[in-house]
C-alpha cells in the first residue's frame, strides 16, 4: 500500500501535493481517491496482468471508448501504472441492486454491445472464454497449481461447453460484470472497469451478471427477455445456460491463476475467492445437466 501510494502522489497532473485516501474493494487493483485544486479523482494503480491477457494500453483505449459511448466516467490521465478518472458521486452496486435494476441495467448493456466499438481506436481486443480457460488451464500446469487433479475434468466440461454455445452473435462486451462495476448515481447507472473489455459474444455478459448476482430462474428469464427483446425459447436458454457454467468456471480459475501470480490488495483472499466460484459452477452445471440433459 505504502508503494501505491507513492506512486499516486508522484503523478505528473496534479497542481501540488496530494494525499491520496484508499477506497475499499477490487480483487487485482489498488484504488484511491483524491482531491487536487477542489476537484476529485478516482485513481487506479495497476500493471499490466500478462497470465490475465489484461494489458493496461488496451484498457486505456476501452475506457475512453465506453466514456465517448456515454457509459463510463471519463479516463482524465494515463500513465504506466495508474489510470485517473473523473470522480462520479455514485453508489456502488450489491447484487440485490443488479437483480432490482434488469430493467436499468439491460439498456446500457446493449450500448455497451452496440455502439461503444464505434468509438474505439487502434487493435481491436478479443475475449473468447474458452481460450482463456485453455490459457488458464497451460499456466497452472506450468506453474503446479494446486488445483492439478481436478484441471482434467474442468477442461473436459469446457469443451462440451463449447461446442454447446457453437456460433455467437460477435458485439463488444464487458466480461467482468461482477455487481461492484455497476454504479448508481440515482439518475443513471455506470458501468467501470474495462480490463477485459473486447469482442465476444453477449452470453458472456449476461451469463456473468447473473452468476456473479445470484439471480433466481426468473431473474435470468426476465434478463434475457429484456436484452432479447422477445420471449427466451429453447435454444437461447440452452446456449445461455452453458456460457453461466463456463462463466463461472473462468471466475474460478481466474482466482486460482491469481493465487499463484498476482499479489492480492488489500483484504483479497484468492483462495477463498477460488472455493466460491467453483461452488457457483458446480450448481450452474448441475442446473444445466438436469435441465438440458447433458
Amino acid at each position: 500500500m505504502e508503494d501505491a501510494v507513492k506512486r499516486v502522489k508522484s503523478l505528473t497532473l496534479w497542481s501540488g501535493p496530494v494525499d491520496p485516501q484508499p477506497v475499499s474493494g477490487g480483487l487485482s487493483n489498488v484504488n484511491f481517491c483524491v482531491e487536487d485544486a477542489g476537484t476529485k479523482y478516482f485513481v487506479r494503480v495497476c500493471e499490466d496482468s500478462p497470465y490475465h491477457h489484461v494489458f493496461r494500453d488496451a484498457e486505456a483505449r476501452v475506457s475512453r471508448a465506453a466514456h465517448e459511448a456515454g457509459i463510463s466516467p471519463r479516463l482524465i490521465h494515463y500513465e504506466t501504472g495508474a489510470m485517473v478518472f473523473e470522480f462520479i458521486d455514485a453508489r456502488t452496486y450489491e447484487a440485490a441492486d443488479v437483480i432490482a435494476n434488469i430493467d436499468r441495467i439491460v439498456p446500457m448493456l446493449k450500448l455497451c454491445h452496440r455502439e461503444l466499438p464505434k468509438h474505439l481506436h487502434g487493435p481491436a481486443p478479443l475475449f473468447w472464454v474458452f481460450h482463456v480457460l485453455r490459457d488458464y488451464a497451460h499456466v497452472m500446469r506450468e506453474s503446479n497449481s494446486r488445483s492439478l487433479p481436478e484441471l482434467p475434468r474442468y477442461m473436459a466440461v469446457a469443451e462440451i461447453l463449447e461446442a454447446e454455445i457453437g456460433q455467437i452473435d460477435l458485439v463488444f462486451g464487458h466480461h467482468d460484470l461482477l455487481p461492484a462495476n455497476f454504479m448508481d448515481d440515482g439518475e443513471r447507472v455506470w458501468l467501470v472497469d474495462w480490463e477485459y473489455g473486447g469482442f465476444g459474444t453477449p452470453l458472456f455478459d449476461l451469463s456473468g451478471i447473473a452468476a456473479m448476482a445470484g439471480f433466481s430462474s426468473d431473474d435470468e428469464l426476465k434478463l434475457l427477455e429484456a436484452y432479447y427483446e422477445r420471449p427466451a425459447d429453447d435454444a437461447i436458454r440452452r446456449k445461455y445456460s452453458a456460457m453461466r457454467c463456463a462463466a463461472a468456471l473462468r471466475e474460478a480459475m481466474w482466482s486460482m491463476v491469481s493465487e499463484m501470480h498476482l499479489p492480492p490488495p488489500p483484504g483479497a483472499d484468492y483462495v477463498e475467492y477460488t472455493a466460491e466460484n467453483l461452488e457457483r459452477f458446480e450448481i450452474s452445471l448441475e442446473m444445466f445437466e438436469t435441465e438440458f440433459g447433458t
